[in-house]
């Protein structure tokens, strides 16, 4: 996928979680973790990349695989405190 659309992985992943966010009329600030400099630049390009409906339709159902809490039980308790 990320070939076809000439961006990096992290790319599609990031301009995925944008393209659900404008779908869903919500914002976000995507804040993806990096090991090198020229990683956050690479990030941002994503911001400028658009998923064609492709794109979307072989995304979208990925994130239906997806199950389970998204914290342990103890985080989610740290979290609620604020």
């Amino acid at each position: 996928m990320a070939d076809r659309l000439g961006a990096t992985p992290a790319q599609v992943a990031l301009a995925w979680v944008y393209a659900q966010a404008e779908r869903l009329g919500v914002a976000v600030a995507a804040i993806p973790g990096t090991r090198s400099p020229a990683r956050p630049e690479q990030n941002a390009a994503a911001l400028e990349l658009t998923l064609d409906a492709e794109a979307l339709a072989a995304l979208d159902p990925l994130s239906d695989q997806v199950r389970g809490e998204r914290y342990t039980p103890a985080h989610t308790a740290e979290v609620a405190r604020g």
